[in-house]
C-alpha cells in the first residue's frame, strides 16, 4: 500500500493537481477567484500537454519510446536527489539581499512589467554563462543533449542547474527591488512559458505564433536555441521577452532553408542516461588531465566549450562567425 501511495503522491506532484484535489474535496471553489487559485488551475497545463503530445504520437504511429526515455529517467533521478535545493537557494537569496534592494516596488501591473524585464535580464545572464563557461555548460548540457524536441525535455536538467540559475535570477531581482510575492508570480509565469516553448511538432508544427514572433520568444525561437547548426549556435538565450537577445545581438530567427538539428556538437549517446547526464563532466576531466600546466587546467574550467590552449578553438562563437562569413561570401559571389 505504501508503494501505491508513493506512486499516487508522485503523480499528483508531477501533474501539479494537489491544490485542485483539495479544492474539490472541500467544495470551496471561491479559491479560483484568488491569485493562488488561478495559478493552481494553470499549473497542470504543461504536464497535460505532454500527455496529449504522447497520445497524438501514438495515434499517428510516430511515438518512439527513446524520444522520452532519458528525460523520464532524469526526472526520476532528480526527484530523488534534489527536491528542495533550488527552493532553499531562492529563500537564502531573498533573506540575504532583500535589505539591499535599489528600489521599493509594489504589487502593481507596471512594477510587474519592470520585474519581468529584470528577471529576464537575470535569466539571460545565467543562460549566457551556462553556454560560455565550460564548467557551467557541464550542468546545462544535459538539457541540450536530446536530439528531438518535445515537452519531456523540460525534465532533462542536471540537478544542480536550477539552484545555480535561481541563485543568479533571484539575486538580480531582489537587488533590483522586486518583492518576493511578485518574484514568485514571475517565476510561475516564466516556468509555465519556459515549459511551453519546448512543445514538439506534434502539437505545434512550425512553432510559430503569428504576430507574437516579433514581440516574444516562441517555440520556433527556442527550437533555434536547441539546434546545433552553426547559424543557430548560442542564440536566443531569453525565455519570454526577447528584449535582451536583441540588445546583446544574440537573437536569431529560424531560416526556412535550415531545419534545426537538435542535440550538442560532440558525439553523444542520447539514449544513455550516463552519457547525457555526466558525459560533459567526463570530457572536461579528460581535457584537464591532458592539459599542460596548472594555468591551462584552470582555464578549461572557465573558458567556453570548444576552447583549446593551442589556439585550435572550436567554440560556438568561432564556428558561427566562420559560418556567417562563408554565408555572406556565398551570397556576394554571384554578383562579382
Amino acid at each position: 500500500m505504501d508503494f501505491f501511495k508513493i506512486l499516487y503522491d508522485e503523480a499528483v506532484s508531477f501533474f501539479g493537481i494537489g491544490s485542485l484535489i483539495d479544492m474539490f474535496k472541500s467544495g470551496n471553489y471561491t479559491v479560483l477567484l484568488t491569485l493562488d487559485g488561478i495559478l493552481s488551475a494553470i499549473g497542470p497545463v504543461m504536464p497535460l500537454l505532454l500527455v496529449i503530445e504522447i497520445a497524438r504520437a501514438f495515434l499517428y504511429k510516430k511515438f518512439r519510446i527513446e524520444d522520452y526515455r532519458v528525460p523520464f529517467f532524469i526526472f526520476v533521478f532528480n526527484r530523488v536527489v534534489s527536491r528542495f535545493v533550488s527552493l532553499s537557494v531562492v529563500a537564502y537569496c531573498i533573506g540575504l539581499f532583500e535589505k539591499y534592494g535599489l528600489l521599493k516596488t509594489s504589487f502593481t501591473w507596471y512594477w510587474l512589467i519592470y520585474g519581468y524585464i529584470v528577471w529576464e535580464f537575470g535569466h539571460f545572464i545565467y543562460h549566457y554563462l551556462a553556454h560560455k563557461v565550460r564548467l557551467l555548460w557541464c550542468l546545462h548540457s544535459t538539457h541540450h543533449a536530446p536530439e528531438v524536441m518535445n515537452l519531456s525535455i523540460n525534465y532533462a536538467h542536471f540537478f544542480l542547474e536550477a539552484p545555480y540559475a535561481d541563485l543568479i535570477r533571484t539575486s538580480v531581482c531582489i537587488l533590483a527591488g522586486v518583492t518576493p510575492p511578485m518574484l514568485f508570480l514571475i517565476m510561475f509565469i516564466d516556468g509555465t512559458w519556459g515549459s511551453f516553448i519546448h512543445v514538439g511538432e506534434g502539437i505545434l508544427k512550425d512553432g510559430r505564433l503569428g504576430f507574437m514572433e516579433n514581440v516574444i520568444l516562441t517555440p520556433s525561437h527556442h527550437r533555434v536555441h536547441h539546434a546545433r547548426n552553426p547559424l543557430y549556435m548560442d542564440t536566443n538565450f531569453c525565455n519570454l521577452l526577447n528584449i535582451w537577445d536583441r540588445f546583446f545581438r544574440t537573437f536569431q530567427n529560424v531560416r526556412e532553408e535550415i531545419a534545426p538539428e537538435y542535440g550538442i556538437t560532440r558525439k553523444v549517446n542520447s539514449q544513455s542516461f550516463v552519457d547525457v547526464y555526466f558525459g560533459e563532466f567526463s570530457h572536461l576531466w579528460k581535457d584537464i588531465r591532458n592539459a599542460s600546466g596548472i594555468t591551462n587546467k584552470l582555464l578549461y574550467l572557465i573558458m567556453p566549450p570548444g576552447w583549446n590552449p593551442d589556439g585550435l578553438d572550436k567554440t560556438a562563437r568561432k564556428v558561427r562567425t566562420d559560418y556567417l562569413k562563408n554565408d555572406l561570401a556565398g551570397k556576394k559571389a554571384p554578383d562579382e
